[in-house]
């Protein structure tokens, strides 16, 4: 009895040493940074890069990130985004499926109203929003190499345009892309195609084009899922001419079609690493109270046969 008694107190100890320990485990810590983050769409291999360089870095400093995936879906995005607000989260960081979409941006506004900030990766928002900082690629020189490169090769071009017109990113790409050729009267836009910089959506865009006779030799398109799609579209169709395809990101595939094949004219890379970690630095300085720029402008890089050797052809840059 006597070491029942003994025992008795160190066992409710214990229990209640080791309730403490799982429940500091599993209740929110109410330091812990919350980070609501939510692309245009996880289907593809850039964003989902991206996110896993950020989701590595926030890991590193214990960090909570709650991921959504919109689908191209601008109503889903605003719901989202709402969740976030509801979740009291410290930061959001959104890649907009549409940059003057009312929806996104009321919901925007309600986040900023409520303290939140707001880093937008990859295309910019409405300037309705007053977003923290912009993370993004410099698209519209990805435009002006893509058509400076044709030049070079081309005495001549008919070209197919491939869009994505909700998307500014896309957008600047091809604004680049035509400023560049506008006082060139050899080169001619004969088509601009909407494909969302899908590959389900560009290939009967293609199709299409070359169903109805469209005598083009360059396709334009504003990222490397449109152009997969437009070189599958033409293989399908059996063309027997030389056309020049030109996409934008430098994904694995793309560089894997121009250090192994003469389908794919060029690509110019982003880079989903950099900008995943640049918008971990950013989540930092904002946490530490100290200054960083209102916009950041990722380099992007002409890749092609000529210089693929200097790429890495499995992976991201």
């Amino acid at each position: 009895m006597h070491y029942r008694n003994t025992l008795w107190p160190l066992l409710v100890l214990l229990v209640m040493a080791l309730s403490f320990v799982y429940f500091k485990g599993i209740l929110p810590d109410p330091k812990q940074v919350k980070i609501g983050v939510t692309y245009m769409t996880m289907n593809n291999d850039f964003y989902k890069t991206l996110n896993a360089e950020l989701e590595k870095k926030t890991n590193q400093q214990g960090s909570r990130l709650y991921v959504r995936d919109p689908e191209l879906d601008e109503g889903k995005q605003s719901q989202q985004i709402d969740f976030f607000v509801k979740e009291k989260v410290n930061v959001i960081v959104i890649n907009p499926v549409k940059s003057n979409s009312p929806s996104i941006i009321s919901s925007l506004q309600k986040a900023k109203k409520a303290g939140i900030k707001i880093i937008v990766v990859d295309t910019p928002v409405s300037k309705e929003v007053a977003v923290d900082t912009t993370i993004v690629s410099d698209n519209y020189q990805a435009g002006v190499l893509i058509a400076k490169d044709m030049m070079k090769r081309l005495p001549a071009a008919n070209i197919l345009l491939l869009e994505h017109r909700n998307a500014v990113s896309a957008m600047d790409r091809i604004r680049g892309f035509v400023e560049t050729i506008k006082n060139q009267p050899q080169y001619k836009i004969i088509s601009q195609k909407e494909t969302l910089g899908q590959t389900e959506e560009a290939m009967p865009q293609v199709k299409s084009a070359l169903d109805e006779g469209m005598d083009f030799n360059v396709v334009m398109a504003l990222n490397d899922r449109a152009a997969i799609g437009a070189l599958a579209a033409i293989k399908n169709h059996g063309l027997n001419r030389k056309l020049s395809i030109y996409g934008v990101d430098g994904s694995p595939d793309i560089k894997n079609f121009l250090a192994t094949t003469n389908d794919i004219e060029g690509t110019v890379a982003q880079s989903p690493i950099q900008m995943g970690r640049k918008v971990a630095q950013v989540i930092e300085l904002m946490q530490e109270g100290k200054s960083y720029d209102s916009q950041y402008l990722i380099p992007v890089h002409l890749v092609n046969r000529d210089n693929i050797s200097q790429y890495t052809v499995t992976g991201w840059q």
